[in-house]
């Protein structure tokens, strides 16, 4: 039988090793995002979707790379990033859609040549701006892990950047007008205004439009502040169009979805995460939306308007 002394020494030595397993968890969950793995798993999916189911796959690559670039630029802390890299770790990062390439030729010109297919589109509305937004997220992730340029991924991009289809492509109305995307403040003010009304316009109807607003308007304006003004402005017209369709509300026949339950928790918060299933991601808009969200916020450096949109925000995530 152990004494006391022997009981405290043995109960040290085991909590010990449990807090040191966990610094190693936890040092391997910060590495993960110094060496940008999420990046170049979704930069894989991204190559890979066009193969697969191109739109679904798509969501999937982009969402990592969101995921990301969420955890960094909003400094989310250890636990928060943690849990967020778990979650991908449980269903998609030891997937086919996202295993390694092989290594191959290095292309020089791969985020020109992204940002070229995309204008390809010519102002055509495209499945809710997804041509756009797949093409911000490679661009930026290639610049961000440049070794991962190679031809069968940046030809993967560029295959999937085709396949999204024209989807009601109507004429854009006159008066919507966005500022320039080059001018990130008040082209944030306006994009997060749009959203705004959009939470209030599809109660019931699920906010797919008003996320959407989000990840299209903001993909324009980062392509915009990464210096590749003249790409993001190639969509200007797409982007009135979603608009246009944005403001109509919904249609005569729409399905009505359930809203959200009201909660106080964000995804800035280890607690959104924590509550959140292992197997409840979707295809990836839970990581796509608030990235954009707080992207968005930040930019656009407006009190007010955060204020107004923290206070609907449960909505959409």
């Amino acid at each position: 039988m152990l004494d006391r002394r022997e009981f405290a020494i043995a109960s040290s030595a085991m909590l010990g090793c449990a807090l040191s397993h966990l610094d190693q968890v936890a040092l391997a969950e910060v590495q993960s995002l110094q060496n940008k793995r999420l990046i170049e798993l979704g930069l894989n999916a991204l190559a890979r979707s066009p193969q697969r189911s191109y739109f679904a796959d798509g969501h999937r690559g982009a969402s990592m790379i969101s995921a990301h670039l969420m955890c960094v630029d909003n400094e989310l802390g250890d636990e928060t990033s943690n849990r967020i890299i778990e979650l991908f770790d449980l269903n998609w990062a030891a997937s086919d859609l996202c295993k390694p390439f092989p290594v191959g030729d290095h292309v020089e010109d791969a985020t020109e040549r992204v940002g070229k297919t995309l204008a390809e589109g010519n102002g055509v509305l495209r499945e809710v701006g997804h041509d756009a937004i797949f093409a911000m997220h490679a661009i930026k992730g290639f610049r961000l892990m440049p070794e991962t340029a190679t031809r069968e991924r940046v030809d993967g991009v560029c295959d999937l950047i085709r396949a999204i289809k024209p989807w009601r492509d109507v004429k854009p109305n006159a008066e919507v007008d966005p500022p320039a995307f080059a001018d990130s403040q008040q082209a944030s003010r306006y994009v997060l205004k749009e959203a705004s009304e959009a939470i209030d316009r599809f109660q019931g109807f699920g906010q797919g439009f008003a996320g959407h607003m989000l990840t299209f308007g903001q993909s324009l304006i980062e392509l915009a502040a990464m210096g590749d003004v003249e790409w993001a402005e190639s969509c200007r017209v797409a982007f009135c169009k979603y608009v246009t369709v944005t403001r109509r509300g919904p249609r005569d026949g729409d399905r009505k979805i359930k809203d959200h339950s009201p909660s106080k928790t964000r995804p800035s918060d280890l607690a959104y995460w924590q509550k959140r299933g292992d197997k409840t991601i979707g295809i990836g808009h839970v990581f796509k939306y608030p990235y954009a969200y707080y992207d968005l916020l930040e930019r656009a450096n407006d009190p007010e308007i955060q204020q107004q949109l923290d206070a609907k925000a449960w909505q959409i995530f």
